[in-house]
């Protein structure tokens, strides 16, 4: 598969424009790439199917991943990629088999919360803790949309603990950050 991120983020724009469904996407990328450089895996596929993994989620929000495989498909991507993207959603009843898949499941719902920390800190991912992020997983009124059972289950699948696993997020988040800062976007 040859697929870039340029590439990737020409499809991404064709069927996303929400500024918080594209924030969450990116911070998605971020993390798996993170996850990625963790495993000696390649960093741009891992990113690219973080970037896309919620490719049909603003169009058809009702039916969350029934488009992805037909959009991922007709782009050229693998079946291992488009089994990644499928496996994130619990109720599509694909098995998580690939670190890929595990990864992206692991991250999916993890980045979103820890941007959410980030914006309540003066220092954004700077200085973030896991142990300051379990704080807040535990304060069910904190982001109430993330679902915690899930953060713990995909460190679970991934065979990783919770707290190393958030750490390699936070720094995955920290270090896009401030290259998206760069380029005039931003995770927060």
């Amino acid at each position: 598969m040859n697929q870039s991120r340029e590439k990737a983020w020409t499809l991404f724009r064709k069927y996303v424009q929400a500024d918080s469904l594209t924030k969450h996407c990116l911070a998605v990328e971020a993390a798996m790439r993170g996850c990625a450089k963790q495993f000696n895996e390649d960093v741009e596929i891992y990113g690219v199917c973080g970037l896309l993994h919620d490719i049909d989620f603003e169009q058809w929000p009702d039916n969350h991943l029934s488009k992805a495989t037909e959009i991922l498909s007709e782009a050229g991507y693998s079946e291992d990629f488009i089994q990644a993207v499928m496996g994130h959603g619990d109720f599509t009843g694909v098995q998580r088999e690939t670190t890929m898949a595990k990864c992206l499941y692991a991250v999916d719902q993890l980045a979103s919360f820890i941007v959410a920390v980030a914006l309540m800190r003066p220092t954004y991912f700077e200085g973030m803790t896991p142990k300051s992020v379990k704080k807040k997983m535990k304060d069910k009124a904190f982001a109430r949309a993330v679902d915690r059972e899930e953060i713990k289950k995909g460190a679970e699948e991934l065979g990783v603990d919770l707290s190393e696993l958030i750490q390699w997020v936070i720094d995955a988040l920290n270090e896009r950050e401030k290259e998206l800062q760069e380029m005039g976007m931003s995770l927060l």
